[in-house]
């Protein structure tokens, strides 16, 4: 599959909400409220500067994936970067998610970024390998910090890895 990375545009977002609200609103991978509205969503993903958000998208154009890219924390923090990362679920399994991992590490490195860490992966979120398999390692587990629709929890992950 032919997929290339660009930074996102506003005229990405309609392409992107789908997805998004799906894997926010199934409420297993990203502590957001399940029931974010839109304009919400949009706040929280199309980033200003310094911050970026970044696509996937396939050889018809279409939007197949999208990342975020910022400083983890303001001021003494800010030489760490921080990245989010949402795969349409329909292409699951198909290199866009590695993709965007590794298109990210390029840009923060290309930023001046020191590190990058992500501050609350969820332990189970089959992306850990993912992470794990470009570099990334866990630094710290918090214990039962995510909550999930059903009322289960599973522990969150902070991963790091220096660029």
């Amino acid at each position: 599959m032919h997929l290339t990375l660009r930074q996102a545009i506003d005229a990405d977002w309609p392409s992107i909400w789908p997805f998004w609200h799906a894997i926010v609103a199934a409420g297993r991978t990203y502590s957001i409220p399940v029931d974010t509205d839109e304009a919400t969503a949009r706040e929280l993903w199309m980033l200003r500067p310094p911050g970026e958000t970044w696509v996937a998208v396939d050889a018809d154009g279409r939007v197949v994936g999208s990342a975020t890219l910022d400083p983890n924390r303001p001021g003494p923090g800010s030489h760490v970067a921080h990245a989010s990362f949402m795969v349409d679920p329909a292409m699951a399994g198909r290199g866009v998610g590695r993709l965007l991992a590794e298109g990210m590490l390029d840009r923060a490195r290309a930023l001046g970024y020191e590190a990058m860490q992500f501050n609350a992966v969820v332990a189970d979120n089959p992306a850990v390998r993912l992470w794990q398999s470009v570099g990334f390692g866990v630094v710290g587990r918090v214990p039962d910090a995510f909550r999930r629709p059903d009322g289960s929890t599973v522990d969150l992950l902070v991963m790091w890895r220096r660029l």
